[in-house]
């Protein structure tokens, strides 16, 4: 029996992110995705309307994807400093995974056509994962609101520098999507990170 209901459409979605992923949007049509999902453009048509409806669907796909790996600070360590530390090199390692990458590129290249969906990835890559660093930053350091905010700004702006930028632009190769938390202190500078969180840690 084949695939019905939600198992299909989420199917549906897996597949159509490979795609967007490997071709882009524009080199990207219903019938690959369709074929590639192994299903009836018709049943694709019924769940995704459009080109532009299937890639909004895949955008939160992946935006729900990085949050659930990157999770909160507190699930890293029971040491503040620590816990932001690896937080931090977290979400570096994340944003340098070719498939992270990828998106990044596609989600500015259709920023302007499609920019609802452009801003759910920057929120769930950047907004979600500030404020997730500074509401950990008030609840165990008791920083202030506002300053909570700056501080978990500045500490990720430090761990994407140059590193993310020049992945992006295809100066440093990208990590494989393998990459996880088992290879984390391969992956990143773990202890360049440290340093600087130690330090803007403990600044009055």
């Amino acid at each position: 029996m084949g695939r019905r209901g939600e198992e299909l459409k989420e199917h549906i979605l897996w597949s159509a992110k490979d795609v967007f992923l490997e071709l882009g949007f524009e080199r990207t049509s219903m019938d690959v995705v369709a074929a590639r999902a192994s299903t009836s453009k018709r049943s694709l048509y019924t769940r995704f309307p459009s080109k532009d409806a299937l890639f909004r669907a895949v955008f939160e796909l992946a935006r729900t994807m990085y949050l659930n790996r990157l999770k909160t600070p507190d699930t890293y360590s029971d040491d503040a400093t620590e816990a932001v530390t690896v937080y931090c090199a977290r979400f570096l390692q994340l944003l340098l995974r070719e498939p992270a990458l990828r998106t990044c590129r596609m989600g500015i290249a259709e920023a302007e056509r499609l920019p609802d969906a452009s801003s759910q990835y920057y929120d769930a890559i950047f907004r979600t994962s500030q404020e997730r660093l500074a509401s950990f930053l008030t609840e165990r350091l008791e920083i202030p609101g506002p300053a909570s905010g700056e501080l978990a700004t500045d500490l990720l702006g430090r761990s994407l520098h140059p590193r993310f930028f020049q992945a992006l632009f295809g100066v440093e190769k990208p990590l494989p999507e393998s990459s996880d938390e088992g290879s984390l202190y391969t992956d990143v500078d773990v202890d360049r990170i440290r340093g600087f969180v130690t330090t803007l840690l403990t600044t009055p």
